[in-house]
């Protein structure tokens, strides 16, 4: 199970951070994915970060803007959004999927599970 938090309201070039509760399961193992949707607008792979925590992954939108992190005895992870502007404006969800490994992926249906989302605006 996960469940997101951290989502609000913010004015343009200002900061939140979002946090993804894991249980259930060990993020060892685990691959964590974030993701995002606007109004109208498709599900966007935004970060990523493998269950080794060597590797991950930014959409070119938020990169050096957002930054991924885990706490694994915390079972969580987080992303830290900085500089943000209104086209970040979203529902933002974390996904997992059991891959043990370097990799995690961009793609929506790349992962199994799926918390609540947690809607990010950005407004002045």
């Amino acid at each position: 199970q996960l469940q997101a938090s951290g989502g609000g309201k913010a004015q343009p070039g200002e900061s939140l951070r979002l946090s993804c509760a894991a249980s259930g399961f060990s993020l060892d193992s685990y691959a964590i994915g974030w993701f995002r949707q606007a109004p109208e607008k498709e599900r966007e792979g935004v970060s990523c970060i493998s269950s080794s925590g060597m590797s991950r992954y930014y959409a070119d939108s938020v990169k050096g803007r957002f930054t991924i992190s885990r706490d694994v005895a915390k079972k969580t992870v987080y992303l830290q959004m900085d500089a943000l502007n209104p086209e970040d404006t979203a529902v933002y969800y974390c996904a997992t999927t059991y891959y043990i490994g370097d990799y995690c992926g961009a793609l929506a249906d790349e992962y199994d599970f799926w918390g609540q989302g947690t809607q990010v605006t950005v407004s002045s």
